[in-house]
């Protein structure tokens, strides 16, 4: 689902977050039988599973998830880091910081697997139902499914969940699916019914109604909990793990439960290994890289490639007591981006934007900063055949052309190039000459141009700009670019403040510019109008930019209306020309690996699926390691 806000998470939880993403509304795909609707007239599909292009690659009678070691033993503890505080156990509420990995013990009806990109299969169901025209869609659940506390989960707590997003979840979301849904029916105890509204896209539609995760309703009720506030507890739920103890902003431990239902259920063999999984919580990445070298916590996702080049050099690695390990990543890239804030007119002009981003000198921030280990964004859907290159084609210039004879778009993006961004020199942090006479003669053609002192000023107003950040690493990276701002003539300075301040800044608009990670899912559709419709742009934990634009608007529909895979491909690289084009996001960086160092205790399939790491999901504790490790003195 796309209910979550955005924050900062670690490599691993991201990797997680993409596996359990919702590719939300799903055509037909996968049948098993068809069974005649007397009382609609139509004939009724059923099946355990959906795709919208092409069959799902599970078969109804599939014994295991081909990516997981089915053998795997079960035992042990993961143990990992998080940086920062939490004070809450809800990630659905604007309220509060969420505690690490809050949603692990979350499930839903409809499930997804790390090597199947566009399906979705029945998990806390047992089949799905619709018609041709998909005006609604079944769900006969499974009987034998039970909350953390032994009871037993119904139709009741699926409507009950499904309503509670609708009522209490995060404005974005329900501005988007205002309307989707007609009405629910629970049938009887174990089948419920969601029947849609005409307006209600189709690719959209099951998934919608199945990817809700779904809680407990009596727990709801007694306990007086609501979705849009911080909770002290995660919310009742039916998944492997339950909250174990936690020590606030110090610690949290989740434990796999002994009584979980679904232990022995196809999609879990091999999976939910540990014991425990264990985060520790530190108040700076300093004092937590130093807590792994003692072996105060025994797996750590690396986020910074100065400390992946040159850090990991320590005794406990030359032994081979620490593993570094380095799987591909094959996910859509995190388009990671610094963003204005388009409701402050200066940002509102796209030459001033664009002149903005060309003294981001990307080329020497990797080689000096980053060892040469990233890659740089140019496009949304990174890393994938979704990234829009080269002149239009065909099906995009049918897409284009009208927007550009409705004065939407430019002429030129019907024959332009796709670019990024123009190159700068690699071997000195300022900007080429070149380079800042093109982003001077933009500025000049906007209006900013120098009078008296050092900035630019336009009618009696100085050129500023104000980044804020709330964590020190990014500061080696800011400050160089401040001063290539200066040197264009703009009084650029960088507010470091509390985390707390920085997510109430960010949310209230109360910006010139940020940082903003764009997490584009393989079959984009709804979820893209959180990002980037102008129906979001006053309150999206996405929209940050405050986007409003009509072309973006206009190019969306084609997206979620695409029926076959070439159809959307083709419209997702319109909107991601479109977006480029329009300089709202200064391009940063993404990896095309995981940087992964963990003690000798952990075991892994050796071929890891396309979709997912799985740290939390299909590792394993191999207690023989652990003991050679402790008899070295290595591990207490």
């Amino acid at each position: 689902m796309t209910h979550a806000k955005a924050r900062a998470i670690t490599a691993n939880a991201q990797m997680e977050r993409k596996r359990m993403a919702w590719w939300t509304g799903l055509a037909l795909s996968g049948v098993v039988a068809f069974a005649a609707s007397e009382a609609l007239g139509q004939d009724v599909t059923i099946t355990h599973g959906y795709s919208n292009f092409g069959e799902v690659k599970y078969p109804a009678d599939f014994t295991h998830l081909d990516y997981v070691n089915p053998e795997a033993p079960k035992g042990g503890e993961i143990s990992t880091w998080s940086l920062g505080t939490f004070d809450s156990f809800n990630q659905y509420a604007r309220d509060g910081n969420p505690a690490a990995l809050n949603t692990i013990g979350s499930e839903a009806l409809l499930t997804s697997t790390s090597d199947d990109p566009y399906g979705v299969y029945c998990f806390l169901c047992t089949t799905m139902e619709y018609p041709e025209d998909l005006s609604f869609v079944t769900f006969n659940l499974r009987d034998d499914v039970i909350f953390s506390n032994g009871t037993p989960m119904t139709a009741e707590d699926v409507e009950f969940s499904f309503n509670l997003f609708l009522e209490q979840g995060i404005v974005e979301y329900r501005r988007i699916v205002e309307g989707f849904i007609d009405r629910v029916e629970v049938e009887n105890p174990y089948r419920i019914t969601f029947y849609f509204q005409p307006e209600a896209s189709f690719r959209d539609r099951v998934g919608f109604a199945g990817g809700t995760p779904v809680f407990s309703k009596a727990w709801f009720e007694e306990t007086g909990t609501r979705l849009d506030k911080a909770t002290k507890s995660p919310f009742m739920s039916t998944g492997a793990y339950v909250l174990d103890s936690f020590e606030p902003n110090r610690q949290v431990i989740y434990r796999r439960n002994p009584d979980y239902w679904g232990e022995d259920i196809p999609f879990n063999v091999g999976r939910n290994n540990f014991d425990t999984i264990r985060t520790e919580y530190f108040a700076d990445r300093t004092a937590a890289f130093e807590a792994f070298k003692t072996g105060a916590y025994l797996f750590r996702a690396e986020t910074d490639p100065k400390e992946w080049a040159t850090g990991y050099s320590f005794p406990r690695v030359e032994d081979g007591s620490v593993v570094l390990d380095t799987p591909s990543d094959r996910t859509v890239g995190s388009a990671l981006s610094f963003v204005y804030n388009l409701d402050r007119p200066t940002w509102q002009d796209p030459k001033v934007r664009e002149a903005i981003g060309l003294v981001f000198n990307f080329e020497w921030t990797n080689k000096t900063l980053f060892f040469d280990l990233f890659e740089r964004v140019d496009s949304f859907w990174p890393n994938t055949e979704l990234a829009a290159t080269g002149t239009p084609s065909e099906g995009e210039l049918a897409i284009l052309q009208p927007l550009v004879a409705d004065g939407l778009l430019p002429e030129s993006i019907l024959t332009d190039e796709m670019t990024s961004t123009v190159a700068n020199d690699p071997e000195r942090a300022a900007p080429s000459r070149r380079v800042l006479r093109q982003a001077s003669a933009l500025l000049d053609e906007a209006g900013w141009v120098f009078g008296d002192g050092e900035f630019r000023e336009k009618d009696g107003e100085t050129l500023t700009l104000n980044i804020i950040q709330f964590n020190p690493l990014y500061d080696r990276i800011v400050t160089p670019y401040i001063e290539n701002l200066k040197r264009l003539g703009v009084d650029a300075n960088l507010e470091r403040i509390d985390r707390a301040n920085y997510i109430e800044r960010r949310r209230s608009g109360n910006f010139d510019m940020t940082n903003h990670g764009f997490q584009m899912p393989f079959e984009p559709s709804i979820g893209l109008q959180q990002w980037f419709a102008s129906k979001t742009a006053d309150n999206s934990s996405r929209n940050l930019m405050r986007l409003r634009n009509e072309a973006v608007d206009k190019i969306i529909p084609y997206v979620i209306e695409a029926q076959t895979l070439e159809d959307m491909q083709t419209a997702v690289h319109a909107l991601d020309r479109t977006l480029m084009s329009l300089r709202f996001a200064i391009p940063q960086w993404y990896k095309k690996e995981h940087w992964l160092a963990y003690y000798d205790v952990y075991g892994r399939p050796e071929e890891l699926p396309p979709l997912a790491v799985g740290i939390y999901d299909f590792w394993w504790y191999e207690e023989d390691k652990a003991q050679a490790l402790r008899d070295k003195g290595v591990l207490r």
